[in-house]
């Protein structure tokens, strides 16, 4: 949605805007506006008509009126179903294959840019680059991997664009970046001891940036290139040990603690950067096409060691995430058609490359694993001033196996082997 509004409600509007926890491939969030869901995202580092380019490409921004805001939200509903084939619960009595570890979210955003003069350009963007959320009914078969995993992050971005000449503009972002983690599993040293959730949070902030270039080749053909750097965490928190009130679950907890089970952590975390380039062509008056191939470095996360740093135990791992992610590669295609001078009809489809290799390493906080896009949106114009956006998607998750073997994770807990099938989709709504 663009609306100039006055600067004066721009503090009114962020107090609104907050991270969400919503699933995508790996756990990266493409959905930083309403308007790309109709064509998949496809052109998002070269349409540039609204201030939600100041995410995608600032250098974008040079398209734009001398002042614009974009709000929106994104409605989420992933699907994941979990179907048991041999699985080895361990020491844990965990039962039935966990429902749908998927659930609405809502993802809103906010941009605004401001011309200085004809050739430069402020913005400022507020949106959340990375999220997830699984979670399982609480004493399922593969509780002792995970009943929970949560991801949030808030991402604010001013930003700078500069308009060498007629063909050629540049852009440049920083980002101030916070990110929360949870992380809920079901713990036990013995058979009979199932009643204890282990509940770990970290949290931290952290700096990146991003860079990126728009040429106008003719009237009719634009190209643009944009790069979103890593952003580097040294999370900290805590990690600790409760009780469902049993007798049995109490004691287990008490065990635990004794030796050591309770404490502050931390963990190091490199969000992955991303490259991505866009191409958007004019065919005719009423028809135009875009054209997207980006690369996320999901090889920054290769594992996640969650160290403690207070008690008995300090400075030992407490447990690792066996992620393995491999770089994620991005195709997307999607085309425009303007009805008449007020609506306009989008459509796009998409291929989305997993960044989980295996089945041995596929987690079952992250089920995740390629997915196609299947894209609608329209575009209202009611004035010059003003676009409303409303999009649709279907993403498609293809079926994936899983086999992920932690009976010998610790030498005190048998988290079990988790053998089966999982099948799920996502709904996009956004507006």
């Amino acid at each position: 949605m663009r609306i100039p509004l006055p600067m004066k409600l721009i503090p009114m509007l962020m107090l609104v805007v907050t991270s969400g926890p919503v699933s995508a491939s790996g756990f990266q969030l493409l959905e930083q506006n309403a308007s790309g869901i109709g064509t998949a995202y496809a052109g998002s580092a070269v349409i540039g008509d609204n201030a939600s380019t100041v995410f995608f490409n600032p250098a974008a921004m040079t398209r734009l009126q001398a002042r614009e805001i974009s709000a929106g939200m994104t409605g989420v509903k992933p699907t994941f179903r979990f179907h048991d084939q041999g699985s080895q619960v361990g020491a844990l009595s965990g039962q039935g294959n966990g429902g749908d570890a998927g659930d609405w979210a809502a993802l809103p955003n906010f941009y605004t840019t401001f011309a200085v003069n004809r050739d430069i350009y402020l913005g400022l963007g507020i949106s959340a680059p990375f999220g997830l959320k699984t979670e399982y009914d609480r004493h399922w078969l593969g509780a002792a991997q995970s009943s929970r995993f949560e991801v949030k992050t808030i991402n604010i971005n001013p930003s700078l664009a500069y308009r060498v000449n007629d063909h050629l503009s540049l852009g440049f972002g920083l980002n101030w970046q916070k990110l929360e983690a949870k992380y809920d599993r079901q713990v036990s040293i013995a058979p009979g001891f199932s009643q204890v959730k282990s509940a770990l949070e970290i949290d931290d902030g952290a700096w990146g940036w991003n860079i990126g270039a728009m040429w106008t080749l003719s009237p009719s053909t634009r190209i643009g290139l944009s790069y979103r750097s890593r952003v580097e965490y040294r999370a900290t928190g805590h990690a600790k040990l409760t009780s469902d009130g049993s007798a049995s679950g109490q004691t287990a907890a008490n065990l635990l603690i004794a030796s050591g089970g309770q404490s502050r952590v931390r963990a190091d975390i490199d969000m992955p950067d991303s490259l991505t380039l866009s191409v958007a062509q004019k065919l005719s008056e009423r028809w135009e096409m875009f054209g997207d191939l980006s690369c996320t470095a999901w090889s920054s996360i290769p594992k996640v060691d969650i160290i403690r740093t207070s008690g008995p135990l300090n400075g030992r791992i407490a447990q690792t995430l066996d992620t393995d992610f491999r770089d994620a590669w991005r195709i997307a295609w999607g085309a425009s058609y303007q009805y008449n001078p007020a609506w306009k009809i989008k459509f796009g489809m998409a291929y989305d490359q997993t960044p989980v290799k295996r089945a041995s390493t596929r987690m079952v906080s992250l089920p995740d694993n390629d997915r196609v896009w299947f894209s609608l949106g329209t575009q209202w114009t009611p004035d010059k001033n003003s676009r409303l956006d409303f999009g649709l998607a279907y993403l498609y998750v293809r079926d994936d196996k899983i086999d992920n073997d932690q009976r010998h994770a610790s030498p005190v807990s048998n988290r079990g082997r988790v053998s089966g099938d999982y099948n799920g989709h996502i709904w996009l709504i956004g507006g």
